[in-house]
């Protein structure tokens, strides 16, 4: 049948082809409406309906969720006639999922219709550089059927296809960590916007060092949210959560993402601002991101000038003469204007695209904020409805000890608590120095030995604390000595 097919559709153009050598010698009016009927002609000798289904949207901007829905549908019916497949190893290198390679042919039958599926690729019209990701090469999938069948296959069989391909989708999918590659790697026809790799991080809430029950309230706020699609329509609002993750280095931030993702199921998309060009740029890259997802700016406060409040433009003007005074700092700034690594990303604009009209671009995506030090940010950058949930990443309690102590000595009481629980009211330690004394150094190390080890790192603690503590007293008296003078 596909034979007859091809045959048919190869006649006609051999045919319309010969037509319009010839009636070039014609006069224009006499062309035009001999063009006209000839192709109504065509149409109605040809029975055959096509339909394409392109990678990327129109505008360019996004990759199309129908085209590779289609792709995971036409997976399952290539591995049966198609010649050439082509094969991606998924969930965790243990699985091979096959679909149609370029240029393939299959075919496929609904409710006794047959139709016809062939793969294509559209090369590139100039390598120049661009930042679209439609001026690569483009590719496409089209379906051809006969037009008696046309209601049942644009009503009932393509929306078969995308339910089916969605759910095979979610089937296979495996979870990737991605990472913004530099603009200068933005290789025009072939871009480069995102890196990945298989997101294999083991942290998970039970394996989190925190207090029980502020880790029961953040997984119902984040489950509520996974399941609040309908919820976020009806108040109007983009299907998105800002989470701002705040505490003392080594506190675990970077673990409840993990664990946050683990969860949820979702995608992790790491942002580093200061590869980013400008405002432009971020927009790109956020529309290039997939709905269940996490993105996370980490240690914002040290990400471009995006810390304290916003500058009165005097204030800023004064700045930038000063800058030119000093000659290291006039030096640096040329060789980022020479080199384009300048990033010229400006708070309004990372404002806009996590909380403007372009969130709304997409759904189910949870946008994350790490920072050492809160009080450097913006308020208008981590108010409510941008980051709606705040989480203080703390100083470990004796209730996270006790979930580390189960994670690495595999425990859950010994004599030695009750003094651990004593010294930590006393004295503050990081989960990730707490975690660093419980783990043992060698195959001899028992719980024992490494839980007197953290009592005497702690002691230590306590100790350093203490003295601290006098020569700051120590030196107050001498300020108000002098002050006093």
């Amino acid at each position: 049948m596909w034979t007859e097919l091809s045959a048919t559709i190869s006649s006609l153009a051999v045919a319309f082809f010969m037509f319009e050598k010839y009636l070039n010698f014609f006069p224009y009016t006499i062309r035009w409406y001999a063009e006209r009927n000839f192709r109504k002609v065509v149409n109605f000798v040809n029975p055959y309906v096509e339909i394409s289904f392109h990678e990327f949207t129109s505008e360019r901007l996004k990759r199309s969720d129908a085209f590779f829905a289609i792709q995971n549908y036409l997976g399952t019916i290539s591995t049966e006639n198609a010649r050439r497949l082509k094969a991606d190893v998924v969930k965790d290198s243990q699985s091979v999922v096959l679909s149609m390679d370029a240029n393939e042919e299959v075919t496929d039958v609904f409710n006794g219709v047959r139709v016809w599926w062939a793969s294509g690729k559209i090369p590139p019209q100039s390598k120049s550089i661009s930042l679209f990701p439609g001026s690569e090469e483009k590719r496409y999938y089209k379906l051809t059927f006969h037009k008696h069948y046309r209601e049942i296959i644009t009503k009932s069989y393509v929306e078969h296809v995308l339910k089916k391909g969605k759910e095979i989708a979610v089937k296979n999918r495996q979870r990737m960590l991605y990472t913004n590659n530099p603009s200068k790697d933005w290789h025009g026809w072939k871009s480069t916007k995102w890196g990945n790799i298989v997101f294999e991080h083991p942290s998970t809430f039970d394996t989190l060092a925190m207090d029980t029950e502020k880790k029961e309230e953040i997984k119902k706020d984040l489950i509520k949210f996974s399941k609040g699609k309908d919820y976020y329509a009806k108040i109007g609002k983009a299907w998105k959560r800002g989470y701002l993750l705040y505490g003392p280095p080594g506190t675990g931030k970077s673990s409840m993402i993990a664990a946050m993702a683990n969860l949820l199921d979702y995608d992790v998309y790491d942002l580093e601002l200061t590869t980013i060009k400008d405002n432009s740029e971020l927009r790109k890259l956020l529309i290039e991101t997939k709905g269940k997802s996490i993105i996370v700016i980490e240690d914002i406060d040290c990400s471009l000038d995006l810390t304290g409040q916003r500058k009165k433009r005097k204030e800023k003007d004064d700045d930038e003469a000063d800058k030119e005074k000093d000659p290291i700092s006039k030096m640096k700034r040329e060789e980022e204007e020479e080199s384009g690594s300048g990033s010229k990303v400006t708070l309004s604009g990372l404002l806009n695209v996590i909380d403007g009209i372009w969130s709304a671009c997409g759904g189910e995506r949870i946008i994350i904020f790490t920072t050492n030090y809160v009080d450097k940010l913006d308020p208008a950058l981590i108010r409510r409805g941008r980051m709606d949930k705040h989480i203080v990443m703390s100083y470990c309690c004796f209730e996270a000890f006790k979930v580390l102590a189960k994670n690495y000595l595999d425990i859950e009481s010994h004599e030695l608590f009750g003094k651990i629980e004593e010294l930590f009211v006393e004295t503050k330690m990081s989960p990730a120095d707490v975690a660093d004394n419980l783990m043992p150094k060698s195959d001899e190390q028992d719980e024992e030995t490494c839980l007197k080890r953290l009592v005497e790192a702690l002691e230590a603690s306590k100790e350093e604390a203490r003295k601290k503590s006098e020569e700051e007293a120590v030196l107050k008296t001498k300020d108000g000595v002098v002050t006093e003078g």
